[in-house]
């Protein structure tokens, strides 16, 4: 299963905004840090969708750093990227 590092930031108004370095497609929010992890996982897969539709690889997850947490594609979605992936360098 593929896990891409997110940072979980404190916003002013409340909640939390959600930023991939990896995938800056994705981004999202969540008033609390539980509905932030929800939404960032979809966020993360929603992202995957304009990577497939513009024919581009899908970057790989590269490791944690500090003040970042792990968030998993499910494993279909892992799956269909690393297949995705194959095919483009294939081409």
């Amino acid at each position: 299963m593929l896990k891409y590092p997110a940072r979980f930031e404190p916003v002013e108004e409340g909640g939390f905004l959600v930023t991939f370095r990896d995938v800056p497609e994705a981004i999202t929010q969540g008033d609390t840090i539980d509905e932030a992890l929800f939404m960032a996982a979809d966020a993360l897969a929603t992202a995957m969708d304009f990577y497939f539709e513009d024919l581009r690889p899908v970057p790989t997850p590269s490791g944690v750093e500090e003040g970042e947490e792990l968030v998993a594609l499910s494993e279909s979605m892992s799956d269909k990227v690393l297949v995705f992936n194959e095919m483009l360098a294939k081409a």
